[in-house]
């Protein structure tokens, strides 16, 4: 039944934002030239590796100019790049993902190899499902960017204390999924994406922040 609503939806969903996807590349193009997709390699179910599909949100050779992970002061992110991201436009690719079967509409958030490697006993268990668009994890840390922003060092706040927390909730949600699981949660992201694209972002942080960049610092 998951896969089967994945097929419906995806297709559905680039049937009907076919337009906002023609817009968005071409703005990308007008911009900054190709190429309009960022794909880059994550861990799939049972660990395959895939490509994964995004508009490109950075210059094109941004993998030269700093490290994999972003902060929303990156000086890499393009002006059309950074009100992509703003409004999670730049993750609509995605839905080929989904059609390919590759991810799902809701699942774990898909990791880079490397990162997965480095907690390869609990993605054991998370990649057991397809890995998706929207889930626990993309709900709490929609503002990821801006969280990072406020580390000295972003790459270490990722893995030490963000991606143990996605791990945890990807975890939590291979023991509660179910078909009326992943409907709230398409229905929660809907609401997040109206309320930050109507409200011009969120000022929510998690409770790990302010202690952590304090001993950060210390």
């Amino acid at each position: 039944m998951k896969r089967a609503f994945d097929i419906l939806a995806s297709s559905v969903g680039l049937f009907l934002l076919a337009p906002m996807l023609g817009i968005a590349a071409l703005a990308v193009w007008l911009t900054s030239g190709s190429p309009v997709i960022f794909r880059q390699k994550r861990m799939g179910r049972g660990f395959r590796p895939f490509w994964i599909y995004k508009f490109r949100t950075m210059v094109a050779d941004a993998p030269n100019r700093g490290g994999a992970i972003t902060c929303s002061n990156d000086p890499r992110i393009t002006p059309i790049g950074a009100v992509l991201r703003k409004l999670k436009v730049d993750e609509l690719p995605q839905l080929v993902n989904v059609l390919m079967g590759e991810m799902s509409l809701v699942g774990p958030r898909p990791e880079m190899p490397e990162f997965v490697m480095q907690f390869e006993p609990d993605y054991r268990v998370i990649l057991q499902i397809r890995p998706g668009i929207t889930d626990l994890a993309s709900l709490k840390y929609h503002n990821e960017a801006e969280i990072l922003a406020g580390f000295e060092n972003p790459s270490n706040a990722y893995t030490q204390l963000v991606l143990p927390d996605k791990i945890r909730l990807a975890r939590e949600y291979v023991t509660r999924s179910s078909f009326l699981f992943d409907v709230q949660l398409i229905f929660r992201t809907l609401l997040k994406l109206t309320h930050v694209g109507l409200a011009g972002g969120g000022t929510e942080q998690p409770t790990f922040q302010s202690a952590a960049r304090t001993s950060e610092k210390s």
